[in-house]
């Protein structure tokens, strides 16, 4: 169901693997010859690696790898579990198959989670971590069910993954009705929609499983040590947040006051207010991508002078 692109700032990433329990990661990567750094890229809980579009066309001349999650994607066939420590731990699997020692990761939504699985289980492969509008705790709604947490959580975006859809245009259709997403459509976000349906017609679907989605959802409550693994965090720690949430309403993902909150209990944390843009189009346009980039490509200079040092 992929469509070409065309124009400019609208490079198609080739695609990379990488062998991990259960079979093949699948991924993409933007200018893999690029000098420096890397910058892994890790997509949110019922993304893939396309919704780094605009954040790679955002770093030029930096190499941008970015996986599919296990369960997401053209990762979908991987087997469960699903945790957030299977996520990191299939990152070190993928920097491993592309020869990359040390990589800055950028985790968007879950990926932010993943992301610090990743810095605290393996630090010598990370130059530094920035969290996009995810990676703090988010409580579980009280008194649910663990099987009604992840509808509670995210809505429309675990709904979609029963939907069934005729053809392309019409999954095009739905997402353009999305009210975060629909005003920012652009030929990168028509081809990270276009990348998510697979199936065959008129039964196509979302690539997510439902069961992946619906364990990682329960985690994000920083139950099971990840709090600690946060707050041990080397500094700094950047975290972006956006103003409006999950479907454009004026309620974040993230409260101003909990983030704050959580500020004090830990002084490696520096955050990033992204005024105007929601949990999606902090990284899915080109001003949030912009936003991004003015905060990692500084960081990504830094990297790129201790690892100079060190090469010494």
């Amino acid at each position: 169901m992929e469509r070409p692109m065309t124009g400019a700032g609208s490079s198609v990433p080739v695609p990379c693997s990488a062998p991990v329990r259960g079979g093949e990661l699948a991924g993409g990567q933007w200018r893999a010859d690029a000098a420096g750094t890397p910058v892994l890229a890790v997509h949110g809980i019922t993304a893939s690696h396309r919704a780094w579009h605009h954040v790679a066309d955002a770093l030029p001349g930096r190499r941008i790898v970015a996986p599919d999650l296990r369960g997401r994607g053209r990762s979908a066939d991987l087997p469960g579990p699903w945790s957030l420590r299977d996520h990191a731990d299939d990152q070190v699997r993928l920097l491993d198959a592309l020869g990359i020692d040390r990589a800055f990761v950028v985790g968007h939504s879950m990926g932010a989670f993943v992301t610090v699985r990743l810095a605290a289980a393996h630090p010598d492969r990370v130059a530094g971590v920035a969290l996009v509008d995810g990676g703090l705790p988010i409580p579980h709604p009280e008194g649910l069910p663990p099987e009604e947490v992840a509808a509670a959580v995210l809505g429309p975006a675990i709904a979609r993954l029963e939907m069934r859809f005729a053809d392309g245009a019409a999954y095009d259709e739905f997402w353009k009705a999305h009210p975060a997403i629909g005003p920012a459509w652009d030929e990168r976000v028509a081809d990270y929609v276009a990348y998510d349906l697979v199936g065959t017609a008129p039964e196509l679907r979302s690539s997510s499983v439902a069961a992946a989605v619906g364990q990682n959802v329960l985690e994000l409550d920083g139950g099971d040590g990840y709090v600690d693994d946060l707050l041990a965090l080397p500094a700094p720690v950047d975290f972006l947040r956006a103003e409006r949430g999950l479907l454009d309403q004026p309620e974040a993902l993230y409260a101003r006051q909990r983030v704050a909150a959580f500020a004090e209990r830990m002084p490696a944390l520096r955050v990033t207010e992204v005024a105007g843009l929601n949990h999606y189009t902090i990284v899915m346009t080109d001003a949030g991508a912009a936003q991004v980039a003015a905060v990692v490509a500084p960081r990504l200079a830094e990297a790129d002078a201790a690892a100079s040092v060190g090469h010494r």
